[in-house]
């Protein structure tokens, strides 16, 4: 028998994952009001099938090695919440695309690869079998539905995050919050303003190395 048979291996929660419509007020909300940093984002363009459209995934430290994290889809309207009942999700129409259900989600943590694919197999084993094995940038991960069909995520660090990537993810985020407020903004938009901000903040950064 594996010796990893039966063994509690999930160390904690690695992230549960919302759509937004409003970055920058989650923004202004978790990072300017509650306090929570920004620490990874992810720019993915001409990602997933052909009618995915471009998004930012973006996370927020929430303390204890937990994260917190949105999606923001470029291009897709907000739609009619107003009226039904249970949460903003569940109020959504039947016409809602897949991926969009599926970026709610939970990630559940494991320190090691043998970890993951050992709950691989005890999900393959099952009646809830892995539908996707994803390398992302800095994180492996598998995915399944659970009996409720919510989607579960378990996943392991392939490296630790760089202070670099977390200086990235922060000129990422505040590129968004400047571009989301015009109409028709794209990733493209983003990148633009990004570059702007780079070139902006260049000499602070060279002031600071200079007087470390």
């Amino acid at each position: 028998m594996d010796q990893l048979d039966g063994q509690h291996l999930v160390t904690g929660v690695d992230h549960a994952a919302f759509p937004t419509f409003d970055p920058a007020g989650t923004v202004r909300f978790y990072r300017d009001v509650l306090g929570f940093p920004v620490v990874h984002s992810i720019c993915a363009a001409g990602w997933g099938p052909g009618e995915h459209p471009d998004f930012i995934h973006f996370f927020f430290d929430i303390g204890g090695g937990d994260r917190l994290a949105f999606f923001y889809y470029f291009g897709l309207s907000r739609p009619d919440t107003s009226t039904g009942l249970g949460d903003v999700y569940a109020r959504f129409p039947e016409d809602t695309p897949d991926w969009f259900v599926r970026s709610r989600h939970l990630a559940l943590h494991v320190d090691a690869e043998e970890h993951m694919l050992e709950y691989r197999r005890r999900l393959d084993a099952s009646e809830w079998p892995v539908e996707m094995q994803v390398q992302h940038e800095t994180i492996e991960s598998i995915y399944t539905h659970d009996p409720n069909g919510y989607m579960v995520e378990i996943t392991r660090a392939m490296r630790p995050v760089t202070p670099q990537e977390d200086l990235d993810a922060n000129l990422t985020i505040d590129a968004l919050v400047d571009i989301v407020g015009t109409p028709g903004h794209t990733m493209d938009d983003l990148l633009v303003r990004k570059a702007e901000l780079i070139v902006k903040r260049a000499g602070e950064w060279a002031h600071a190395q200079e007087t470390r």
